[in-house]
């Protein structure tokens, strides 16, 4: 079995301006990822998107994380650096497609269906073959744990219990809150989301 948590980053100012953009976690983000590192549940392997929050929430966890290019955000296109209010100002029609229809991308990066099906083969890989960093003591139950946007986290939860595309945007992923899938004989079960201990102080 492998058991997978995905942790949500740290709050910073474009997370809370509901901001396509990336930066690191703001200082008080990263004051509340220090007081969870010691909260996180016991993992073999840990991986982090490539995003600079999700890098430094990892680095304030003090994680020894590997960049997994394939755990990153949604590719928002020419939507990248602006706020949801900006584009849906400039172009009402586009993000009420972008709400309603999973296939599609006017911003000419990536669907929500593409999306979910990134994150579902990172998924799939993992509950089907082994990681070699692994020691074969712990081959029964190998324990990943993954510093991802909540995009990610959705999109795995979307794949994982078989949930329609349009449920994604009815999944909330608060900052610094666990997720735990667990994967095997051909399913997933999930844990919902927890706050790590401290991650509120």
């Amino acid at each position: 079995m492998v058991r997978i948590t995905m942790v949500a980053p740290a709050v910073n100012a474009a997370l809370r301006q509901v901001r396509f953009d990336d930066a690191p976690p703001d200082p008080a983000g990263v004051r509340r990822a220090e007081a969870a590192a010691a909260a996180l549940p016991h993992h073999d392997t840990a991986f982090t998107a490539p995003s600079a929050r999700c890098r430094g929430t990892a680095q304030a966890l003090g994680l020894d994380a590997a960049v997994a290019p394939e755990l990153g955000d949604l590719d928002v296109g020419r939507w990248r650096g602006r706020s949801l209010d900006e584009v849906g100002q400039e172009g009402p029609e586009e993000v009420a497609a972008w709400l309603s229809d999973p296939a599609a991308a006017p911003h000419g990066g990536e669907s929500l269906l593409e999306l979910v099906e990134r994150i579902g083969a990172w998924l799939e890989a993992h509950r089907e073959s082994p990681s070699p960093a692994v020691p074969p003591a712990s081959a029964r139950e190998r324990r990943l744990l993954a510093v991802v946007e909540p995009a990610v986290v959705r999109a795995a939860l979307v794949h994982a219990l078989g949930l329609p595309a349009p449920a994604f945007w009815r999944l909330d992923v608060a900052p610094l809150t666990a997720t735990e899938l667990s994967g095997r004989a051909g399913r997933w079960n999930l844990r919902c989301g927890y706050p790590l201990a401290g991650s509120a102080s």
